[in-house]
C-alpha cells in the first residue's frame, strides 16, 4: 500500500468574532465613509468600486469606540491562529498593524492580492445579504504547477486550486498574509460590508 500524506498545509481561521454588536459596527462604517473625503477622492481617482478606508484613515479604534472593541477581539483571534501555525514569536508579539473598511455596492469587487510585510491578515464581516460574494482563496502553489491538468470538480477541498468561503455576519476569517485571496462581483443589490486588517511581528 502506498503512503500518500498532505504536506505544507494552507491553514484558515473561521471563527465568530465575539460579542459585537454588528448593527453598531455597520452603522459607524457608513458615518466614516460618509465623511471620508479623502478616502471618497482616492476611490474616486483609483476607479474603486464602493467605498474602503485603506488609503485614508488608519485610526478607527480612536475614532469609534466600537473599533477597539473590535481589535480587542481580533488579538484574542490572532494569537490562537499564531498558536495554531506553530509560530515562535522569540518572545514578541503580533500586533494591529492597520485596519480599514471596505464597503461594495452591487457590481463591485476586489481584484486578486496579497498583503506584502504583513503575518497575518484577515476580514471580519458587518452586512453580507444575500447574493453577497465570497470569499475566494487561490492555491499558492498555482504559479508553480506549470502543465498540470485541472482538478476535478469534486476533489477533496484540500486538492482544489481555489477555494470559496461564505461568511456570515459576525464571522472573522484569518490566514497567512502570503496567501493570495479576492472577493468576486458582489451580485447582491445591497451593500457588502466588512472590516479587514493587518497584523505584523513587532
Amino acid at each position: 500500500m502506498p503512503n500518500i500524506r498532505s504536506l505544507f498545509a494552507t491553514r484558515l481561521y473561521h471563527a465568530p468574532l465575539g460579542d459585537i454588536d454588528t448593527d453598531e459596527l455597520r452603522a459607524s462604517c457608513y458615518s466614516i465613509a460618509e465623511d471620508d473625503e479623502a478616502g471618497q477622492e482616492w476611490c474616486e481617482a483609483n476607479e474603486f468600486p464602493g467605498y474602503t478606508s485603506y488609503a485614508s484613515l488608519t485610526d478607527l479604534p480612536w475614532r469609534f469606540p466600537i473599533f477597539q472593541a473590535v481589535v480587542d477581539a481580533l488579538d484574542k483571534h490572532v494569537a490562537a491562529f499564531a498558536e495554531d501555525l506553530a509560530f515562535d514569536l522569540d518572545g514578541r508579539d503580533l500586533v494591529l498593524e492597520d485596519i480599514w473598511i471596505n464597503i461594495l455596492p452591487e457590481g463591485g469587487i476586489h481584484t486578486s492580492h496579497i498583503h506584502p510585510h504583513s503575518v497575518i491578515s484577515g476580514t471580519t464581516y458587518v452586512k453580507m445579504p444575500e447574493g453577497a460574494s465570497a470569499l475566494k482563496l487561490e492555491d499558492p502553489r498555482s504559479q508553480m504547477m506549470m502543465a498540470a491538468p485541472p482538478r476535478k470538480k469534486d476533489a477533496r477541498e484540500e486538492m482544489r486550486g481555489f477555494i470559496y468561503v461564505q461568511p456570515e455576519p459576525g464571522d472573522v476569517l484569518l490566514w497567512e498574509s502570503w496567501l493570495r485571496h479576492e472577493v468576486p462581483m458582489n451580485l447582491s443589490e445591497e451593500d457588502r460590508i466588512s472590516v479587514s486588517f493587518n497584523y505584523k511581528w513587532s
